[in-house]
């Protein structure tokens, strides 16, 4: 088991950056698939990326080219640097390990992109 907590949301313009953290406690994040998913007021959780245990990263279409994911084992952290940020962007951003049927999330943290 794994205890997620997500941090580096705000208040952003359009085209600023920010850079997400999640740190994992109890537990070791090396055996999950991570990943980092949003949620829009009124929509649907959408994956944004993920990265498998060996590192391999996946980005959902319209983040390609702007987010990137990484992950380092040994501080049990995974980073999803924003750049380029859109008002579209905007949404709770939650933090997700994997392994088989376990899933654990963490509280999310908001981004909000605004002029």
């Amino acid at each position: 088991q794994v205890q997620l907590v997500e941090s580096g949301g705000g208040l952003v313009q359009p085209g600023g950056s920010l850079r997400l953290s999640c740190v994992a406690s109890l537990g070791s994040i090396s055996s999950y698939s991570m990943a980092w998913y949003r949620q829009a007021p009124g929509k649907q959780r959408e994956l944004v990326a993920s990265i498998s245990r060996l590192g391999a990263p996946n980005y959902e279409g319209s983040v390609k080219g702007r987010f990137t994911i990484s992950r380092d084992n040994a501080k049990n952290t995974v980073v999803l640097q924003s750049n380029s940020l859109k008002p579209e962007d905007t949404a709770v951003y939650y933090c997700n390990a994997r392994l088989l049927l376990h899933s654990y999330w963490g509280q999310g943290t908001q981004v909000t992109v605004s002029s």
